[in-house]
């Protein structure tokens, strides 16, 4: 099947003297997206030679830590979604949203709580 349309996501990451993240921008223009400014970004890429995930993850000074806690909460719960869509593998999809439960739980994420 040949290609009929290539697009990017680009991220603008401006940076102290430190290389520590002060802003983060993202812009996606497929997904009507423009420099959406963001406190947190998480980016894997699955390297097949080496078998292998190259990982980066990023986040600004102003990433409130409750907001960190739910960041990876979502995170997770979206990786569980995407691996039983990836592997229909239900058990091990349950197994990944029962952690997550937990985790919500002992952070207390929930509203409510």
């Amino acid at each position: 099947m040949a290609i009929s349309h290539n697009t990017e996501v680009n991220f603008n990451i401006a940076l102290d003297e430190n290389k520590i993240p002060e802003t983060i921008s993202w812009t996606a223009k497929d997904g009507g997206i423009e420099n959406q400014p963001s406190k947190a970004v998480m980016i894997s890429v699955w390297d097949h030679q080496k078998k292998d995930t190259l990982r980066m993850d990023l986040w600004t000074k102003e990433m409130p830590i409750d907001d960190m806690k739910q960041f990876y909460h979502q995170t997770m719960v979206s990786m569980a979604d995407s691996f039983e869509r990836a592997t229909n593998d239900h058990i091990m999809s349950k197994t990944m949203r029962d952690f997550c439960e937990y985790f919500a739980e002992s952070l207390q994420l929930k509203k409510g709580n």
